[in-house]
């Protein structure tokens, strides 16, 4: 599952950082809608509004479906079809959706075949392990550079700061029965957790590793739906390591949620120059005069470990059995 991500960039620097090129080889920018609905956060939890990438064609019909738009969306998906007055009034929660189910839920599928799929961006998320009746929190992200990042000032078409992770969903517009304001809100995709994540939990968002995977999730034109779905699987690439219970509270939105420590007081934790400087950070900085900014580290938590059978081999196989092979066995749903 996924219920606390990071996202401390500001909205500008985010643009930056989701440069891409389009179906014509151009370099591009994603444009903001409503960016002053999206506020940086250390700690963001479902129903605040995070930044997500969409193609632009959902909001323009005859806009090329590769171009790309950045767009404030709230973290728990209301479907369209939702008919009370007030969608705070769900009984159920869409903040994560089962890969293996969600074909079979109205709610997911329904805006699936529409093509609403959109890429979540944060700077990573955070997961609980429990242990001996305690449960000890997680920062997950990409690996980043060994090389020192810049801070993304100096080339409009080059971002050298913080790669930010990209996790596949899918959004809906809700509009209120009475009238008023289209809401838009969305809901990450959780597959089953890789080797390397399995000790912390069962579970992981479907993370698009690279942009060509972002750009066939977006394009919902030219990518069906079927060949979209290749692309629910777990992945390895990805770093993570132990931080402060302070970012238990949602309402804790300061540096030291993502900062590394160390587990237990005997253990002897040896710390990069990367991390030293990422502490220093964290000690000096104010986060809200430098709200834009993200502390820099290589983490030497990163685990690499061999790929096991998850629920990417079940996806497959409903795959199979959608294009008309009678071996495939769909999977069982959860």
């Amino acid at each position: 599952m996924c219920g606390r991500t990071a996202c401390a960039l500001g909205a500008d620097r985010i643009r930056r950082a989701c440069v891409y090129r389009d179906n014509h080889g151009r370099t591009r920018q994603p444009e903001w809608r409503d960016a002053d609905k999206y506020s940086p956060s250390y700690n963001k939890n479902p129903q605040s509004n995070s930044p997500v990438l969409v193609s632009r064609r959902h909001f323009e019909k005859d806009a090329d479906s590769s171009e790309r738009v950045l767009a404030a969306m709230r973290w728990g998906l209301v479907p369209a079809w939702f008919r009370e007055a007030d969608p705070s009034k769900m009984q159920y929660k869409t903040s994560n959706c089962c890969s293996e189910t969600m074909m079979e839920k109205p709610s997911y599928k329904g805006p699936l075949v529409k093509g609403r799929r959109c890429v979540v961006l944060a700077d990573g998320f955070y997961e609980w392990q429990q242990h001996n009746g305690k449960k000890q929190p997680y920062f997950i992200y990409f690996p980043q550079p060994k090389q020192e990042m810049a801070d993304g000032k100096d080339d409009d078409e080059e971002w050298k700061g913080w790669r930010l992770l990209t996790m596949a969903g899918i959004f809906d517009c809700w509009e209120p029965p009475d009238g008023g304001d289209a809401l838009y809100t969305y809901t990450i995709i959780t597959v089953d957790a890789s080797k390397g994540l399995s000790d912390i939990h069962n579970r992981m968002p479907a993370i698009l590793d690279g942009d060509e995977a972002v750009r066939k999730w977006l394009d919902f034109t030219e990518v069906s739906t079927q060949e979209a779905l290749r692309l629910i699987h777990s992945t390895e690439n990805i770093a993570f390591h132990p931080v402060s219970t302070i970012v238990n509270n949602s309402r804790n939105n300061t540096p030291e949620c993502l900062a590394p420590i160390g587990l237990g007081p005997k253990t002897e934790t040896k710390v990069s120059t990367s991390s030293k400087m990422m502490l220093d950070w964290v000690k000096n900085k104010s986060p809200k005069k430098e709200e834009g900014d993200l502390p820099r580290w290589s983490s030497q938590f990163i685990q690499i470990a061999a790929p096991k059978r998850t629920s990417a081999g079940l996806m497959h196989q409903w795959l199979k059995k959608e294009e008309g092979d009678p071996c495939a066995k769909k999977p069982k749903t959860q």
